[in-house]
């Protein structure tokens, strides 16, 4: 059984996972012009979501370039918050 905080870091990085995915999903909206920033709504979101997600992805953007102009680094950090979650938060002893 978890014990409260295990789940609470578990929530959070669920949380986190989604708005990594909400970003990479509207980037490429705006990139194809099927979504517009001067619409407030849209671009207060994509706004938001880039500043949740730039901390995260700057460093692993440093060690993966982007591949034939395709940013991988969302699915990087994604499997990374997977990999923390199913394996590195059970083995935490709180």
């Amino acid at each position: 059984m978890d014990l409260p905080v295990q789940w609470l870091l578990s929530t959070v990085l669920g949380l986190y996972l989604w708005v990594i995915i909400i970003d990479a999903i509207l980037s490429w909206l705006i990139a194809f012009d099927v979504v517009n920033t001067r619409n407030k709504l849209v671009g207060t979101i994509a706004d938001g979501t880039n500043r949740l997600t730039t901390p995260a992805l700057a460093p692993i953007r440093k060690i993966i370039p982007p591949l034939g102009g395709m940013d991988i680094t969302p699915v990087v950090l994604i499997i990374a918050i997977q990999f923390v979650q199913k394996f590195v938060i059970p083995l935490i002893p709180f």
